[in-house]
């Protein structure tokens, strides 16, 4: 039986990852392609470091980082009253930190595609920058952005350790379909698990084919 609970959970939070990351990876891409200063090599490695970092040990510092005792967890309890961690919120936050790199770099490799001339004949025909960005490098950069997109939320659905670590596993809560896929492998219900399984095996293969398929329209366009 497939956890469809733990399905819409999943979904609802690849989608708000996407929602809440996107904008910021295109800004932040767009300033690190565009831009030369001393201690950019720093910045990029930092958040290309939940590409390499185990997801335990990612998981471990945010929950101690967004936990009852911290800064971030004492300031949330005073506005909203709840615990950051173990909540979809808490879940929320670490998937969007978790899944820095892979919206940033696909945005990021877009950007510096376009080369500094074209932005010096936007500028020479008199846009500025935001509206050389939405007319001219928004445009051009497309296919980086929704690979960023992508990667993304194949990636956030099938997220599992920082997601175990920040959020447990409260069905209706935390417990994503990767999470429900682990719980029902522990029960000895392989059916369950390989159905589950299944569905995130095709979401991931329709997402990567997606990609894909924009990248060969824009190579060949």
């Amino acid at each position: 039986m497939v956890d469809w609970e733990a399905l819409r959970l999943s979904l609802l939070l690849g989608s708000a990852t996407v929602a809440i990351l996107l904008p910021l990876a295109v800004l932040i891409g767009r300033w690190l392609a565009a831009t030369r200063f001393r201690g950019r090599a720093v910045i990029e490695a930092a958040l290309t470091l939940p590409l390499i970092l185990p997801p335990t040990v990612i998981g471990f510092y945010l929950l101690v980082g967004m936990g009852p005792d911290s800064v971030v967890g004492q300031a949330w309890r005073g506005l909203f009253g709840t615990s950051l961690v173990f909540s979809f919120q808490g879940v929320l936050v670490a998937s969007v930190l978790v899944n820095l790199p892979f919206a940033i770099q696909p945005c990021q490799r877009a950007f510096e595609a376009i080369g500094g001339e074209v932005r010096d004949a936007a500028a020479m025909c008199g846009l500025g920058l935001w509206q050389g960005l939405w007319r001219i490098e928004l445009p051009l950069a497309r296919s980086g952005i929704v690979t960023g997109a992508v990667f993304t939320f194949a990636h956030t659905l099938g997220e599992f350790g920082v997601v175990l670590m920040v959020g447990g596993s409260i069905p209706g809560e935390t417990r994503t379909l990767a999470l429900s896929i682990y719980d029902r492998v522990q029960a000895f219900d392989n059916d369950g698990a390989a159905r589950m399984a299944a569905i995130l095996l095709a979401i991931a293969t329709v997402a990567v084919t997606i990609s894909f398929a924009i990248g060969g329209q824009r190579r060949h366009g």
